[in-house]
């Protein structure tokens, strides 16, 4: 009888059964509490999904990731260095100490510390005294290096943001959205990933007094490298992080929660949420021919047009075969062309709707023919337009 049954039981499969999730629907993401909140893919900059992404919120200590930003950026100029000797003035060590209501750093008042200290200060233990004392640094006042996080900010591209100050407790005309600082914290980690690191280290001493890293995903899960929480009576609980698995990088921003143990939940699930439903594709390199055109006039008769930057796409999981590229090229080109030349858009669309679009360029330049040559073009030019 044993023999029988072992002969009827089925043979075990060789291959694994096929993962029905990737043919499915994507499923929408995970709730989230709080006012705006998104999910962003770091290499392409789309947003997969979100709430409120451009409406105006109190950035509170997230405000020094913008702090560090102008800092690296101060840095790679040369204008200051790792090593210059920060003073903790007393107008940072009264605003921003340890007999204030917010976070600290704990160096002591009236004396000096490396930048690079002071830097870690800020961005580990969320030091409102070391972000006072960095911004005098670099620019003499924090009004002055307001003015320099502004300046910054138009360059990176952030659109809904304003800030006052370098530590991010509540004061008028302060403000951003889920969509800049998620933006900020992508040109971190692409301008400036040396001080990027900063956000994932778990603690930090100054003097006697050791503080942890208040982004509790650091100990959840050790694809989060950063970047920063903030909280404050107005703001709520916010958190802005990033994880990498594999090639793939996302950036949450979960603002107006309503406790720290809830900011990270909901990150985390936002997080696993994008990186199982969502992968991102190559589609043209950089310098890569994507079409052929006729020219006229020219002394080439051809003319290659491709992607200053390379083209990446996000989208679900199993959709890759569905991207339908198109191009817009106008009929009739005609030398001189400059190289890098604007000439047409690609477009790239997923069940209808564009979610890509570029400008195509000339890759060559090429500059107008001979007196003759033109001649004959224009002749045939007249004739094809006149046949058509």
């Amino acid at each position: 009888m044993l023999g029988l049954a072992l002969a009827q039981a089925p043979a075990p499969s060789q291959d694994p059964p096929e993962a029905l999730s990737d043919a499915l629907p994507t499923p929408p993401p995970p709730p989230v509490v709080g006012t705006a909140w998104l999910l962003m893919d770091y290499e392409t900059g789309q947003i997969l999904a979100g709430e409120n992404v451009d409406e105006r919120v109190e950035p509170a200590s997230i405000t020094k990731v913008m702090t560090s930003y102008v800092v690296a950026a101060e840095i790679a100029a040369g204008k200051v260095s790792p090593d210059d000797q920060v003073m903790m003035s007393e107008n940072a060590w009264r605003k921003g100490g340890a007999m204030t209501d917010g976070s600290y750093s704990g160096f002591p008042v009236n004396q000096t510390a490396s930048l690079l200290d002071m830097e870690k200060g800020m961005a580990v233990q969320s030091g409102n005294d070391a972000a006072i004392a960095l911004a005098e640094h670099v620019a003499g006042s924090e009004a002055s290096f307001a003015a320099l996080m502004n300046a910054y900010a138009k360059r990176i591209g952030l659109t809904g943001s304003n800030f006052v100050n370098s530590h991010g407790l509540s004061e008028e005309n302060h403000y951003s959205t889920a969509r800049d600082l998620a933006l900020l914290g992508r040109a971190m980690i692409r301008d400036f990933p040396e001080e990027y690191a900063h956000n994932k280290v778990k603690q930090f001493t100054v003097g006697p007094i050791t503080q942890r890293n208040r982004n509790l995903l650091l100990w959840r899960d050790d694809s989060v490298d950063g970047i920063k929480t903030g909280h404050h009576s107005k703001a709520g609980y916010c958190l802005l992080s990033s994880a990498k698995r594999g090639d793939q990088r996302l950036i949450a921003v979960v603002m107006g929660s309503t406790g720290e143990a809830q900011r990270a939940t909901d990150s985390l699930a936002l997080l696993n949420w994008g990186f199982r439903f969502f992968e991102t594709h190559k589609l043209y390199d950089a310098g890569q021919a994507i079409t052929t055109q006729k020219l006229w006039k020219g002394q080439a008769n051809e003319l290659r047009l491709g992607l200053a930057e390379p083209l990446l796409v996000s989208m679900p999981r199993g959709k890759y075969q569905q991207l339908r590229p198109t191009m817009d090229v106008p009929r009739t080109l005609v030398a001189p062309i400059e190289q890098g030349q604007q000439i047409g858009t690609v477009r790239v669309a997923l069940d209808g709707e564009v979610i890509a679009e570029r400008p195509l360029v000339a890759l060559d330049a090429v500059e107008e023919a001979g007196f003759f040559k033109r001649l004959w073009h224009e002749f045939l030019m007249w004739w094809n337009s006149d046949a058509d």
